[in-house]
Order: C-alpha cells, then sequence, then structure tokens
C-alpha cells in the first residue's frame, strides 16, 4: 500500500508594489466563506481535504491539500490552492508569496483569537515579532508505534530537508546571513527543534506531557518539534522544511518525507535499532543547514561530521531509493535533485535576484510571480 501524502504550506500576503506584507487575511478569510457559503468562524482547523485557512499573523495564510497517494495529485492540488489563495488575494488588493520570511521590514499583527492572544501572552517579544512560514509534510502511518518508530529513525535526516528547502534568507530588510532564517526565528520558541528519541508511544506521550506540564506550550498544537504525530490524523508531520518557492520543490520535498517514513518504518518492522544520535548533536546539525543551504557543507548523519552538500543529499536519496521505486516517486525526487543544483534552492534565487537589482522589492515580486505559477 502506498502512503498518503498531504501538504501544509503557509503564505505570506504581500502588496507586490511595496514588497511589504499586508495584515489582510482576515478579510481574504471572509471573502473565501462568502464565496463557500459558510460562516466564516466554521472554519477553524485543519478539514480532511483543501483549503484556505488562518494562521497566526494576519499577513499570512494556509494552504492545505487532501491526503493523497499520487504525486500528480498532489502537485495539481497545490496548483489549485495557490492560484485560489493568490485569487482571493487580489480582491483586497494584495498577492501571496511562497517567502518563508519576509525580506522587507514587517510588523507582525497576530490574528484576534482567545488561543492567539494566549501565545502571544505568553511569549512576549518573541511571538509580537514572529512572522514565519513552513511547509508541513503529512505522512499516513497505520500506528502510533509505527509513527514513533519512524520519528526515531528519521529525525538524524530532518536538518537535510531544511537545507533543501531552505528559503528565507532575509530577515527586516537585510540579509541574515542563513539560508533559513525561518528556522532560526523559531528556535526562539521552547517547543521547537529536533525530537528526542522516544522509543515507544508511551514514551512519546510522557515527553509530550511533560512539555506540556512546564507550562511552555498551551496545547499539544504548540509541540513544533521538527517532526511529530499529528495532532488530528494518523500521520506523521515532518514540520523541517522552509515553504517552497515554486510548487515542484514542494513535491520533492513531500517526495523525500514520504520516503523517509516508509524506509525508518521497514527498518522498525525488521527491528533495526535507531541511531543514537543526541538531540543536541542534531540541534547542532539543523543550524549548520540553517546557515548555510546546500552551498557548502552538511552534516552528515551517519557520521555526524561534515561532508560536501551534494554528497550528503546522494546519500538521502540513496537511502530512501527502495521506498521510492515501490511508490514510484523516482523521478519526481530526480527530477528535484537536478533543479537543486541547476538552479538552487529559494534562498539562492532570491540571493540571485537582489544581487541582480539590488532591490528586495523585486525579490518579493519574483516571488509572488513563482508562488502564481507566472516564473519558472
Amino acid at each position: 500500500m502506498v502512503r498518503t501524502v498531504g501538504v501544509e504550506e503557509e503564505l505570506l500576503l504581500v502588496d507586490v508594489r511595496t514588497g511589504r506584507p499586508m495584515s489582510v487575511s482576515g478579510v481574504v478569510l471572509a471573502k473565501e466563506a462568502e464565496a463557500l457559503g459558510e460562516d466564516p468562524l466554521a472554519k477553524v482547523g485543519i478539514v480532511p481535504c483543501g483549503a484556505v485557512e488562518g494562521e497566526f499573523q494576519q499577513q499570512q495564510i494556509e494552504i492545505h491539500t487532501s491526503p493523497v497517494q499520487d504525486l500528480a495529485v498532489l502537485d495539481a492540488e497545490l496548483r489549485h490552492w495557490r492560484g485560489r489563495a493568490r485569487a482571493l488575494a487580489r480582491e483586497v488588493g494584495a498577492s501571496v508569496a511562497a517567502l518563508a520570511t519576509s525580506p522587507m521590514p514587517v510588523e507582525p499583527r497576530a490574528v484576534p483569537s482567545p488561543r492567539y492572544e494566549r501565545m502571544q501572552e505568553l511569549l512576549g517579544l518573541t511571538g509580537r515579532r514572529h512572522l514565519t512560514c513552513g511547509c508541513h509534510v503529512h505522512v499516513g502511518v497505520e500506528s502510533d508505534e509505527e509513527a514513533v518508530g519512524v520519528l526515531d529513525r528519521a529525525r538524524v535526516w530532518l536538518p537535510v530537508l531544511l537545507a533543501i528547502s531552505s528559503n528565507s534568507p532575509y530577515w527586516q530588510g537585510e540579509d541574515s546571513g542563513y539560508a533559513s532564517y525561518r528556522s532560526q526565528a523559531f528556535s526562539l520558541w521552547p517547543s521547537f527543534g529536533p525530537p528526542d528519541r522516544f522509543g515507544s508511544a508511551a514514551g512519546y506521550r510522557a515527553a509530550v506531557d511533560a512539555l506540556l506540564a512546564t507550562g511552555a506550550a498551551l496545547d499539544e498544537g504548540m509541540v513544533y518539534w521538527d517532526a511529530r504525530l499529528a495532532v488530528s490524523y494518523p500521520t506523521v508531520e515532518i514540520r523541517a522544511a522552509d515553504v517552497c518557492l515554486d510548487v515542484a520543490d514542494t513535491v520533492f520535498v513531500a517526495a523525500l518525507c514520504r520516503g523517509l517514513v516508509e524506509t525508518a518504518a521497514r527498518e522498525w518492522r525488521r527491528g533495526e535499532p535507531a541511531p543514537d544520535v543526541a538531540t543536541s548533536l542534531l540541534r547542532v546539525a539543523a543550524w549548520h543547514a540553517a546557515r548555510y543551504g546546500v552551498e557548502s557543507q552538511l552534516i552528515d548523519p551517519r557520521t555526524m561530521r561534515p561532508a560536501p552538500a551534494r554528497d550528503v543529499v546522494a546519500a538521502l536519496v540513496a537511502y530512501v531509493s527502495p521506498a521510492l521505486d515501490a511508490d514510484g516517486d523516482r523521478l519526481v525526487v530526480e527530477a528535484g535533485v537536478e533543479r537543486l543544483w541547476s538552479r538552487g534552492t529559494g534562498a539562492t534565487r532570491q540571493r540571485r535576484t537582489m544581487e541582480r537589482t539590488g532591490q528586495l522589492i523585486d525579490v518579493v515580486a519574483q516571488a509572488a510571480r513563482i508562488t502564481g505559477g507566472q516564473d519558472g
């Protein structure tokens, strides 16, 4: 059985004339609710089909697909929902951009809701200044025990996914020096980062309960580990990636995630031990991936030592290759790898635009065109 895969993408709402994010998510979502004949308050939380929904800040929205088996269907759904989000944004004079952070200066404004108000109160300045967009990939699993077996074995590869997807070099109007500054901004949250090894579903539940007992997370939805058991569905939710500029790259990341889940699940079923790598080292590996993307070296999960990024990406593809072949995903991954080395990550493409024009406004405008499928 081919595992299902679904994707959530967070997108910025931007004014392409100024490059700045716009606080219009409430109006956008009200228009979508009106078009669907729904009460705007009825669309709260994740639903098991595609949708345009709200997020933490008013300058962003989220789209998500239904769970599918065919990556061509996933590609089509992502293009549909990006197009729908773009059409809704245009009704209020905005556009959408798949940027993991805003290149232009921004004053985030939280969506007015009791939960988000509590989060702002808990996090203080960290919450008030936070505006990032990620890509979350849900892969179907058969049980919580299998899901935890997957987490324990896949966790060492998550920094490589971050590097491949890196798409946030700019922060508050300047080059951060990172390929993924989104991950650095999110690292200020107390419940963010690489997951530990849990050993069993009971071990996972005990870790979540212990975290919640500290008061550093309001609820299980605030357990923002780079991979976790999804709160509402029987899936592993891999949250390591930046939102990708191009839909094709989102599907590439999703294919790698599905391959990683299936490969780790096979190892778990065979009773193979999970890699004994300290979470502190995985935190360093994630920092390294965020800092450099795929431009130089990555921390090789097999040795936990620096190695050429091309070699580490190739090692990930080789590791999941049997699963890719079984699921029919090899061509998607091979095409994604070719684009990665010929065109670069989103961070590389953003910097290339900045080098060419010298204007961050142009970075945002190009991202909006790519998000809308108008620019390759």
